[in-house]
């Protein structure tokens, strides 16, 4: 089992709960395949950079999960062509480090 991070940038237009159902089949869909959900956060909407066609905009996800690697291809080939989905991204996830508070303490003063 490895920690994925995984990311979804869903078309706003064909939401209107904001992707709340979709991430309980994105979760169910997940728990079937046996991995195990550290984390589930709705991100809202946000505002691309550059246009995707003529959309400005989408709803992100974002899904922490300990899943099998060999069962990454068998999830994301569920997800591949759903027209609601702009972008998908499962990657390994690697956890923030901050560095140690005397650190910090330093780089503040002028």
């Amino acid at each position: 089992m490895r920690t994925y991070d995984i990311i979804f940038i869903l078309d706003e237009r064909k939401f209107e709960d904001g992707g709340e159902a979709f991430a309980k089949d994105v979760a169910a869909h997940l728990q079937s395949l046996g991995a195990a959900i550290k984390s589930k956060q709705g991100m809202g909407r946000r505002t691309f950079a550059r246009p995707i066609g003529k959309i400005t905009s989408g709803i992100y996800w974002e899904f922490i999960a300990d899943l099998d690697p060999a069962k990454v291809a068998l999830f994301q080939d569920k997800y591949r062509l759903n027209a609601n989905i702009m972008r998908m991204q499962a990657s390994i996830y690697v956890p923030v480090r901050q560095a140690p508070r005397a650190v910090l303490e330093d780089s503040v003063k002028v």
